[in-house]
């Protein structure tokens, strides 16, 4: 089924065959992918990556998870493997995310994890255990076409994963394999339940991994910075409007829990001000805005030229809005919401992936 794919996924080899390492988290996705290519006769190895020494009940870094890639690995005939990596996620993933909420972002950790982890660590690793190429269980597609490498959405809208991914440069992307990139999750749960893998219906991950479900986000926070009390006023009088505890939780668009003036307005963050310490809320009006500002762009192939009509995409499932490139902003058609400074802007051409930024103030 997949021989034909490998030489638009991998075109500098000329065997079909090959050696591939497969990056399994434990849940359905990347045991299909193993599934799927070791029933069309390359030879695979199954990997999981630790990356959390702490404790985790939820996310892909549990130890049950780990339990359940070994079973699967040993239900289709694979060996399986643990790479330790749990020193390099806490430098360029925790204390990433520590780190940007005390500079007052809001950071995405499992984009950082598939930036700084999934697809340059363990890519390296594969390559310098003699595999050819490495697999996951992404719900994107990878396509060569005239010598360069593109990645392009999944085919299932309500699972296409090619935002957190589009970071990923050709050299990765050469050496990368989608499996089932090009099928529905209701199949890709068939597939394993015809092949009766224990992880059929296991439900996908939704958490941070590395914050247990049963510690919330501000107690994670406050074992590794000082959080910071801030004032909360009104964007158009000024009036106090109360108080946080932390500034650091809290996010552009946020309504809930920042208190109210007493009437039956509604009030949205409109502004964090890490200087002077104060939240500002205002109407929902005004968390829209018409321009995206953002850091250095990781284009996926060429450069996106200025001036060029592109799709946005701000989060892993959110709305797609046309927009203008103009290199370090993004002109948007019409209005959006406001993107939080630290959240990623992902640029479309139709299906594919143009490349990505992190969104600045």
């Amino acid at each position: 089924m997949y021989r034909h794919l490998c030489r638009n996924f991998i075109s500098t080899f000329t065997e079909y065959l090959l050696r591939i390492l497969v990056a399994m988290s434990g849940g359905v996705d990347s045991s299909v992918a193993a599934l799927l290519l070791k029933g069309d006769g390359h030879d695979v190895v199954g990997a999981t990556m630790k990356l959390w020494g702490g404790v985790s009940d939820s996310g892909c870094c549990s130890v049950a998870d780990v339990a359940d890639a070994r079973m699967v690995a040993n239900r289709i005939g694979i060996e399986h493997h643990v790479f330790n990596f749990t020193e390099e996620f806490e430098e360029k993933v925790v204390s990433h995310y520590v780190d940007s909420y005390a500079g007052g972002l809001t950071p995405n950790p499992c984009i950082e994890c598939n930036r700084s982890i999934k697809f340059d660590l363990f890519i390296d690793r594969a390559l310098r255990l003699g595999f050819d190429a490495v697999a996951t269980g992404h719900y994107a597609r990878v396509e060569a076409v005239g010598g360069e490498q593109r990645l392009l959405r999944g085919i299932d809208p309500q699972k296409d994963q090619s935002y957190v991914i589009s970071m990923i440069g050709q050299s990765r992307l050469a050496r990368l394999i989608l499996p089932i990139g090009g099928m529905e999750k209701d199949k890709v749960r068939q597939i394993a339940s015809d092949a009766s893998l224990i992880v059929a219906q296991k439900p996908d991950s939704q958490d941070v991994c590395f914050i247990a479900s049963t510690t919330s986000r501000v107690e994670f926070l406050s074992k590794r910075t000082t959080l910071t009390p801030a004032k909360v006023v009104d964007s158009s009088s000024g009036a106090h409007l109360g108080e946080v505890a932390s500034r650091e939780v809290v996010t552009i668009g946020q309504r809930k829990g920042l208190g109210t003036l007493g009437d039956s307005t509604r009030r949205y963050v409109v502004d964090v001000d890490t200087e002077s310490n104060t939240v500002v809320m205002g109407r929902l009006e005004e968390t829209y805005t018409d321009t995206i500002r953002f850091g250095q762009v990781a284009f996926i192939g060429e450069a996106i030229e200025i001036g060029r009509e592109v799709e946005i995409q701000t989060s892993a499932h959110g709305r797609v809005t046309r927009a203008t490139f103009l290199g370090d902003q993004v002109a948007v058609d019409g209005k959006v919401r406001r993107v939080a400074a630290g959240q990623t802007v992902a640029f479309y051409d139709g299906n594919s992936v143009l490349g990505s930024a992190v969104v600045t103030r």
